[in-house]
């Protein structure tokens, strides 16, 4: 009697989107048993303002009548709610400009929905349709970046672990963009040309003030210049991040200098916003940055100080950089050469050439001055 192997299965977080559509395609032609997966994280839809989970399980649905594959529904609402909007919420009261997509990868995608698919749904494999890529080097399973230097979102996964990473596949990391679109259309899937999600899980960063207001009430304090002048009121300290320009309602004030105001600083105590002029000003600058809870992938036992790359927001060029020890929570971070707009409550993402290493919060900068 011959006994055939089963195929291994593989659960696909789909979107309705374009790359977690071709990552499902590309799944089966390698021969797996394919499963989709939608998950919806967002109770409330406003398709005026924020993103319609309806239009994308549609897209999704339709995908998945295309290509033949069984498609999962679930609803984590209360759970995003609970794991990641309430610290959301949290961290901007206190001033701070959390990224929540990081945190929804932590304590959703790879950590709810993981373990429904390994327990539940009894899946070999979690799949994605994220930009990056997993690969054994020097027998370490680890989280590289994306081909595509201009999608890469290991930025975003730097929270996984190398036991997870055994568990996880990227379908389309080894591929740019512009070819999981022309292999979109080489399929006829209807959604090839669909626009590109941004922002974070629920609203994109445009409207990011507006959908605030609805969660944290205002609070109206001061806009002043690094010398104390005041040049204006905000509504509220939580609404604005540092290196804004846009939405301060000073623009009519010159100053000495005539270029358009940045937020500087935020000064939770006194509620008051500190602006300074020019884009490239000396009170953007930060020569480094205290770093808090930092989670590495691989190694287990970091031996400080140590020189990598860093990067302090998504699709930043990588700048070098050298660590060094504070105590279990803390790091100090210096960087070759300056760099604007170090926002405490970002991430900050380490990497030896392509491989992520790992990362942490910013608790704080080193200013320039």
């Amino acid at each position: 009697m011959v006994i055939v192997k089963s195929k291994k299965k593989v659960i696909i977080a789909m979107s309705g989107g374009v790359d977690s559509s071709v990552s499902a395609w590309l799944l089966k032609q390698k021969n797996y048993q394919v499963e989709g997966l939608f998950m919806k994280n967002w109770e409330e839809d406003d398709t005026s303002m924020y993103c319609n989970s309806t239009q994308d399980l549609y897209d999704t649905e339709e995908v998945c009548n295309k290509l033949n594959i069984y498609l999962h529904k679930i609803n984590f609402s209360q759970e995003y709610w609970e794991l990641v909007f309430e610290n959301f919420l949290d961290e901007c009261k206190k001033g701070n400009t959390p990224n929540p997509d990081i945190l929804c990868n932590k304590e959703i995608k790879f950590k709810v929905l993981f373990n429904y698919c390994m327990k539940e749904l009894k899946a070999d494999y979690i799949a994605t349709g994220h930009y990056a890529c997993i690969k054994k080097i020097n027998r370490k399973i680890s989280l590289l970046k994306s081909y595509d230097m201009n999608k890469d979102q290991s930025y975003f996964l730097y929270t996984l672990n190398e036991k997870k990473l055994k568990k996880i596949l990227f379908p389309i990391g080894h591929l740019k963009k512009i070819q999981v679109r022309k292999i979109a259309q080489n399929i006829s899937i209807k959604i090839a040309k669909k626009k590109d999600s941004t922002g974070i899980c629920f609203i994109g960063p445009k409207k990011m003030q507006s959908f605030l207001k609805r969660y944290i009430s205002e609070k109206k304090g001061n806009i002043t210049d690094i010398n104390g002048n005041i040049l204006g009121t905000h509504d509220g300290i939580f609404y604005y991040t540092l290196g804004q320009r846009k939405g301060l309602g000073i623009g009519g004030i010159k100053g000495n200098s005539g270029n358009p105001w940045y937020v500087v600083e935020k000064k939770v105590k006194t509620n008051t916003l500190i602006v300074a002029q020019g884009s490239q000003n000396k009170y953007l600058m930060s020569i480094g940055l205290i770093v808090q809870n930092c989670h590495w992938i691989n190694q287990k036992k970091i031996l400080f100080p140590f020189s990598c790359s860093i990067k302090t927001r998504y699709r930043q060029k990588d700048i070098l950089c050298r660590l060094e020890y504070i105590d279990d929570i803390f790091l100090k971070v210096f960087f070759i050469k300056p760099i604007l707009s170090i926002t405490p409550g970002q991430s900050a993402v380490f990497y030896d050439e392509h491989i992520c290493m790992g990362g942490g919060i910013i608790h704080s900068r080193i200013p320039l001055l």
